[in-house]
């Protein structure tokens, strides 16, 4: 690899490790091999290559969850909504930093305009995404009122389930409860009016 892409590695290492506001130029150089004059010189400012790190670990992220969501294991259970929140869940215990990354990516993306736009193009992505597999189609043809109905609630619902199994996972619900708690709201009297 070139300065470059040690510079980017190191940078996700320390995001990882250290988040993004205690990340230093220093500790960028000592996790890449490479010297503070690098960072100007391939990134223009630590700030930028930090946000090169964020949207690079929340593309990384994005692979991470499609690929859970696509495969699965001989002993999943038989329904499938129960088997999707055990595949969320899952990646939210074997990817915790990476989680951890897409919400200080959110969190940062107000100082940053540019940051924020990619971020929300990410987000829109993300819903296409789980839109195609919730419903079986494939992304390019899914229709808009399905991203912004079944993709949007999904994606709300999973930044929830995050943030209760980040905070608390041993009263976090498990896959079982948020299926049917997903299936409760349907029934519920009164929202359907």
């Amino acid at each position: 690899m070139g300065h470059r892409a040690d510079l980017l590695a190191g940078a996700k290492r320390c995001l990882y490790d250290k988040g993004y506001a205690r990340t230093t130029a220093r500790d960028i150089v000592a996790a890449s091999g490479t010297n503070l004059g690098s960072i100007g010189y391939h990134y223009g400012s630590t700030e930028a290559l930090m946000q090169a790190a964020m949207l690079s670990a929340i593309e990384d992220w994005g692979d991470v969850l499609g690929a859970a969501l696509a495969t699965g294991g001989d002993d999943e259970p038989a329904d499938p909504l129960v088997r999707y929140w055990r595949r969320v869940i899952g990646s939210m215990h074997s990817h915790r930093t990476l989680w951890l990354a897409s919400i200080e990516a959110m969190l940062q993306s107000e100082h940053s305009p540019e940051l924020k736009a990619q971020l929300a193009e990410g987000i829109e992505q993300g819903r296409r995404g789980l839109a195609a597999i919730l419903t079986g189609q494939d992304e390019d043809t899914i229709d808009e009122q399905t991203v912004r109905t079944t993709g949007a609630v999904a994606m709300a619902l999973m930044s929830g389930v995050l943030t209760q199994w980040l905070t608390d996972p041993a009263r976090a619900p498990s896959a079982e409860q948020i299926a049917a708690g997903v299936r409760g709201l349907g029934l519920a009297p009164g929202l359907d009016q």
